[in-house]
């Protein structure tokens, strides 16, 4: 086994209020988050030593070879229907879920000139998981209006799709926290506040037992699948936490890191 890396994870602090976070503002407005926050030093364990072994209904994530026909990930019209296939599929080998919706992507870009040209955000510090038992259900009353009243009555997972578009991943690695390792009281509920809507998603307290994990050296021909969502409540993992790591050593020479993160969810039939 290889010997865990020190890394800082920008945590959340439960002080009694409902923080909220305003997405639409820039990266770096003070008023784009309220709320508290503390930094943390924690030992990250190589996923990689595990792969085999990890479970999207234990860990709550995993990783996969995953190589991908687009060329240009930049290529919204390729993404929109290339890209969606190819995750589409994905999720329906790991899940064996019926079907699968996609309904956006993001992108994250390291590099201040390429994100600002780009109109991108930046590698997301602030551990989170995308969804709570509020916003899961809203999230397909929102995408899927007309099927939802029928889609809700059974089961459905919420997963994302994270790649890396440069290579390898030697700065800002994707932290992602063991299901099993996180309590009720590690998650705090948060809103999004949106111009035309309200989401809400988890901020993630620091928990002495959590465990958290990476993968070193990630490429482009690789994918992590997180799970944020699931209804079914038999033990299994409903959701996990990720979130992106500063390095305590980073190397002095690195390609800037860029990633694209697909939104999911998947449906199973009675």
């Amino acid at each position: 086994m290889s010997v865990p890396i020190r890394a800082s994870l920008k945590f959340a602090v439960d002080t009694g209020e409902k923080p909220a976070t305003y997405p639409k503002l820039p990266m770096d407005d003070p008023k784009r988050d309220t709320g508290t926050f503390e930094d943390r030093i924690v030992p990250l364990i190589n996923g990689r030593d595990v792969a085999d072994e990890l479970s999207l209904d234990r860990e709550g994530f995993l990783i996969t070879d995953h190589v991908s026909d687009v060329s240009d990930f930049y290529d919204e019209a390729a993404i929109q229907t290339n890209y969606y296939e190819e995750c589409i599929a994905l999720l329906k080998e790991f899940t064996g879920a019926d079907r699968v919706e996609i309904f956006d992507h993001t992108y994250r870009i390291q590099d201040v000139q390429k994100r600002e040209k780009l109109g991108t955000g930046a590698p997301v510090l602030t551990v989170h998981n995308d969804y709570t038992d509020w916003s899961g259900p809203k999230r397909v009353n929102d995408i899927l209006p007309d099927e939802a009243e029928e889609l809700l009555k059974h089961r459905y997972v919420m997963v994302n799709v994270w790649r890396p578009l440069t290579e390898p991943v030697l700065t800002d690695p994707l932290a992602l926290c063991d299901a099993a390792s996180m309590v009720d009281k590690d998650l705090i509920a948060s809103d999004h506040i949106y111009p035309d809507r309200r989401g809400e998603t988890y901020r993630v307290a620091y928990g002495e037992g959590q465990k958290w994990m990476y993968f070193p050296e990630m490429t482009t021909g690789e994918a992590i699948l997180i799970k944020c969502f699931d209804t079914e409540m038999d033990g299994r993992a409903r959701l996990s936490a990720h979130g992106a790591a500063k390095l305590v050593k980073e190397p002095a020479e690195f390609i800037p890191r860029e990633s694209i993160e697909v939104r999911t969810i998947a449906f199973f039939s009675p």
